[in-house]
């Protein structure tokens, strides 16, 4: 199954159906008066939240659609019928992006929400509508208006509670698939993650949060480079961002540095993401020799000049899970708990997830008119920027 975070559409309501000029012909009733019918309204185009999708693949292959036409009226003042409304279905976090005017239509975060999309015309009014004291025979009727059509963006985001950030091979994925049941791919190799994936983690009985892995990003990852870029905003839905740094790297690179590119590729492509609250996470402890622990660890803290929370753990061995998880649990659940008591806070942070999702989408559309630029000059290379280079085929793990 093809994993699909984007996709672009038309839509356009019916149109609504024309009034009827007629007049009653029965015998023995002369001059029976006006009896042309109205016609009927013109269908809507609705989005609806689906629980069984998790990609936007069916986007890729059919991209228009139209909702049913109302139809006409007909003598004997009988009204036409109204248009059926057309109803897509979306998987579960998905925004409706008007591409005219940037327009955010819809944003679809529960199961089973429906929000309406394009309004049906309006029906036409038959000939007896006109009817009056001074007009008898009335010849006058109304068109039923048109539809309203609409060039959509559909974007996904994974719902989660926390997102893991790194460079490729940090162990994002080994993390979980040792804290909850979720079976992401996990090689030997860097960019073993292409897709999102979503793993629940249960604390204890009744609590619970979701984690989102995402593929890692690469430095240059804001020009474009690697998959990363195109995944990151997936992490404007989350409430806390775990910054995965690998202690033991496969490369030259030492976490330190790998640390750094990490946090400037992140502030590239989204100011107000970067301000997240995010926790470091220093990975595979595991695997560095006793006596220079320490050392490695202070030295990521300094080059990032951090002062929040700081966990050192092996995801593989299962080393230092059980505090770091109860951490995030109390921190969520706070967090809800400040939220049912002042709901202005959601507000807020819904707000930044709206800025968050304008920034990302600003920046990888100036990615995508660069590669335009390119291609126009006929000096195309590997590092070109094309959604269409994303289309993999994978399993989309949840």
């Amino acid at each position: 199954m093809k994993f699909v975070d984007e996709a672009t559409i038309t839509v356009e309501a019916g149109k609504g159906g024309n009034g009827c000029l007629s007049f009653r012909r029965e015998k023995y009733v002369p001059r029976g008066g006006p009896d042309g019918g109205d016609g009927g309204d013109g269908g809507s185009v609705y989005m609806e939240a689906d629980a069984g999708l998790n990609t936007l693949v069916d986007f890729r292959y059919t991209r228009q659609y139209k909702a049913q036409t109302g139809q006409g009226g007909s003598g004997r003042n009988c009204t036409g019928s109204k248009g059926e409304d057309l109803v897509l279905m979306v998987p579960v976090g998905t925004t409706v992006i008007d591409i005219d005017t940037q327009e955010v239509l819809a944003d679809l975060t529960k199961v089973g929400q429906r929000e309406k999309i394009a309004q049906g015309g309006f029906h036409g009014l038959g000939n007896t509508r006109f009817k009056s004291s001074v007009n008898r025979t009335p010849r006058q009727t109304t068109n039923g208006s048109l539809g309203e059509f609409r060039n959509l963006k559909l974007e996904l985001k994974v719902l989660a509670d926390v997102g893991l950030l790194g460079l490729p091979n940090a162990g994002k994925s080994t993390f979980v698939r040792s804290v909850s049941a979720a079976t992401p791919k996990v090689a030997d190799y860097p960019f073993t993650t292409l897709v999102p994936s979503l793993g629940v983690v249960r604390t204890e009985r009744n609590r619970s949060f979701v984690v989102a892995d995402i593929p890692g990003i690469i430095e240059g990852a804001a020009e474009g480079a690697g998959l990363g870029i195109r995944f990151l905003r997936h992490l404007a839905r989350n409430r806390l961002l775990l910054h995965v740094v690998d202690l033991a790297p496969w490369d030259e690179q030492t976490p330190a540095e790998s640390s750094v590119i990490v946090r400037d590729e992140l502030g590239k492509f989204s100011a107000t993401l970067a301000e997240q609250p995010r926790w470091l996470v220093l990975n595979k402890i595991d695997m560095v020799p006793e006596e220079e622990r320490e050392e490695r660890c202070q030295s990521v803290i300094d080059a990032l000049e951090w002062d929040g929370p700081v966990y050192r753990i092996s995801a593989l061995a299962k080393e230092g899970l059980e505090p770091l998880l109860m951490d995030i649990q109390n921190y969520l659940d706070q967090r809800a708990e400040a939220i049912a008591a002042d709901p202005e806070l959601l507000d807020a942070e819904n707000a930044q997830r709206d800025q968050i999702s304008a920034e990302a989408r600003d920046h990888i559309e100036r990615l995508r008119e660069q590669a335009r630029a390119r291609r126009s000059g006929d000096d195309l290379d590997d590092d070109d920027f094309d959604e269409d280079d994303y289309d993999v085929e994978v399993e989309y793990v949840k």
